[in-house]
């Protein structure tokens, strides 16, 4: 299918793999929007918490789905992020929200929700989305899928780092745990677990520069737009 502003890129991978800082790069040098599903996934458990949401009542999951608003505003080639009106932009990178974001996006009615939102934002193209089941499920269709990692050890490296900037007390020991331990979460979910799509372009980012990563991507992405006629 042709689309006149461009195509849907798909990035999936594991947690601190670098997804949102590759698709906002990537975004930026194809003048492509980037959606930062990771976010609104992670916005929705921020609320959860904050409205102290019992995630083993069905019942009140769903009332909170159809009533939950997550909103991302663009902003210097980033997102800002809201939920219910309230912005959470610097809220919700903590590993106690990462956790729970993981618990809540095993849940039916989380993922539907999210699902319908991220497929109403990014159905015109022209859009890189990243997150974990974007070329499986939200967009199996998308023109170009990615498949993102680095080693544990990395990826906690990474998040240890970040978390450093912020004052964190977290360890580097604990850090690399905590992403162990979600990605035996987010692989071993039932719904939508975390899988590489059959025609995702796997990219190991362990050792490579942000720079080295996205020039791999948007030769992929010229060689798509090509190949479709796009």
């Amino acid at each position: 299918m042709r689309r006149e502003r461009g195509i849907i890129i798909a990035i999936d991978g594991p947690s601190g793999a670098g997804k949102s800082t590759l698709a906002k790069e990537l975004a930026k040098r194809l003048g492509y929007l980037q959606l930062d599903t990771g976010a609104m996934y992670r916005a929705m458990a921020w609320l959860a918490r904050e409205t102290g949401l019992d995630l083993t009542d069905d019942e009140a999951v769903e009332r909170f789905c159809a009533n939950a608003e997550i909103e991302l505003q663009p902003l210097n080639g980033s997102s800002r992020v809201f939920a219910n009106g309230r912005e959470v932009t610097g809220e919700i990178r903590t590993p106690e929200i990462s956790m729970l974001t993981s618990r809540m996006s095993a849940l039916a009615p989380v993922r539907e929700a999210m699902t319908h939102l991220q497929r109403r934002m990014g159905a015109a193209g022209g859009v890189v989305l990243e997150g974990r089941d974007i070329g499986t499920v939200v967009f199996p269709d998308a023109e170009l899928k990615f498949f993102l990692t680095a080693s544990a050890e990395e990826r906690g490296r990474r998040r240890f780092l970040e978390l450093q900037t912020k004052g964190d007390p977290a360890t580097l020991e604990t850090t690399i745990q905590a992403v162990k331990q979600r990605d035996a979460q987010d692989a071993g979910r039932d719904l939508a677990p975390l899988k590489q799509a059959e025609d995702a372009l796997p990219i190991d980012s362990t050792g490579l520069s942000i720079d080295e990563v996205v020039s791999l991507m948007e030769q992929a992405v010229q060689q798509t737009l090509v190949t479709k006629g796009v």
